[in-house]
């Protein structure tokens, strides 16, 4: 529209800069000095997770049969969420102050004059309406032919008294103006509708150092406080979804992806204990993982939940080094639990540093931020390196301690047969 518009700008290289959450807050420091302008920012993201396009990152979207029932609760959650420090650019995709003219029209003048309400919808819907009225078939194009007045005399509600209509009785051009009123009202420009529905989106962007679950919990309360009816349906947009989405979804997802190693070591080393044993270190790696985004002030995102999925396959990497040269011992060597994994530790400790080591420096470029656009990536990085420095450190530990544990409840597994045995048969 003519009273907005959108622009994109263009940060310096990281280096010469500070982080992008703070270059807005200092922008939103300055426009505030300019009366009568709104500023809305969103940083541009590299990743898109759907959802409308709003002025703002993250949008909260309500919706009802009744299009001035949501108007009038979306304004409410609108009044909570703009009192809340923790919220950035708190605006709606609702117009409901736009100009309009009311035009009622005087049917008895009309029927006396032989107009119909049909001359008068059809005349403003060739004055106002861009009515196509014909087509010109070129050997190379199509046109449409356009009815309409000229650009000077529709934009004012005074163009209206230049609107004639004619009258069957005298067969004379009547002006509109004689048989209606016009009256300026206020009125919604736009309605819009998701899923067939009239809804309302309120795009919201958080503040620095806020955390997206901590906003959608504040929202979840907004709703309580103003006792949101059953009858406004209400959901998550874009990135908020997908967090949403991903809160209840993530648990099922690790819990099936730990199912599936659990079944595949148990058909490995034949026995329904030692891949508990693999198994046990996998927490360390999820504990070192959270502490690490929280030490450094991100957030559990879907980023980062990519890379503690990541870490099921590095971490039990360790385990499984030593887990597997021992049961070797213990089965085709015969050595006791003890010896084995104490002989397994020692032989196996050099290849499982250099693994994790060179595991960790792949990592470390990512969490420690190098390059643009590596906001996205940086949580990613953290909780990979996060977790497998502090795996290390337990599993070289815990893992031996657990193996000579579970190895009561377990069998040997198959025994290989003697040679001298086979031999003798």
């Amino acid at each position: 529209g003519r009273n907005t518009g959108r622009f994109f700008v263009i940060l310096k290289p990281k280096s010469e800069r500070q982080k992008m959450s703070k270059v807005m807050e200092g922008l939103r420091a300055k426009f505030k000095e300019i009366p009568g302008i709104q500023i809305y920012m969103s940083p541009v993201q590299n990743l898109q997770l759907g959802g409308r396009s709003s002025k703002s990152r993250y949008q909260y979207t309500l919706q009802s049969v009744g299009f001035e029932g949501v108007n009038e609760w979306a304004e409410k959650m609108l009044e909570k969420m703009r009192a809340d420090p923790i919220f950035r650019d708190v605006t709606s995709d609702s117009q409901l102050k736009g100009l309009n003219v009311k035009i009622d029209i005087d049917r008895e003048k009309a029927a006396s004059a032989g107009v119909s309400i049909a001359d008068i919808r059809t005349a403003l819907y060739s004055s106002f309406g861009e009515r196509q009225v014909s087509t010109i078939y070129t050997p190379v194009n199509t046109y449409r032919v356009i009815l309409e007045t000229a650009e000077n005399d529709r934009q004012f509600e005074t163009d209206l008294n230049k609107v004639y209509v004619r009258g069957r009785s005298t067969n004379t051009l009547i002006p509109l103006s004689s048989l209606a009123t016009f009256t300026r009202t206020v009125g919604p420009t736009s309605v819009n509708h998701q899923g067939q529905i009239p809804a309302v989106t309120i795009s919201f962007n958080l503040a620095p150092d806020v955390f997206l679950g901590d906003a959608t919990k504040a929202i979840d309360k907004f709703a309580e406080q103003i006792k949101l009816p059953p009858s406004i349906i209400t959901s998550y947009g874009g990135d908020a979804a997908v967090f949403k989405s991903n809160q209840s979804g993530q648990i099922i997802l690790l819990l099936s992806a730990l199912g599936v190693i659990y079944v595949l070591l148990g058909v490995l080393y034949e026995s329904y204990i030692h891949p508990l044993t693999i198994l046990a270190g996998l927490p360390s790696a999820a504990i070192g993982a959270i502490l690490a985004l929280r030490i450094f002030g991100f957030e559990l995102t879907i980023v980062a939940s990519i890379g503690i999925l990541l870490l099921i396959g590095i971490v039990k990497k360790n385990a499984i080094l030593m887990i597997d040269f021992a049961l070797d011992a213990q089965r085709n060597r015969g050595l006791t639990p003890e010896k084995a994994i104490r002989e397994a530790c020692i032989l196996r400790f050099r290849p499982i540093m250099m693994t994790t080591i060179a595991a960790l420096m792949g990592a470390l470029p990512i969490a420690l931020g190098l390059g643009a656009g590596a906001e996205l990536r940086q949580p990613l990085g953290i909780s990979v390196a996060g977790g497998l420095i502090f795996s290390q450190f337990v599993t070289l530990i815990i893992t031996p301690v657990i193996y000579l544990y579970l190895d009561k409840y377990a069998g040997n597994g198959p025994m290989q047969i003697p040679q001298s045995v086979l031999e003798g048969t």
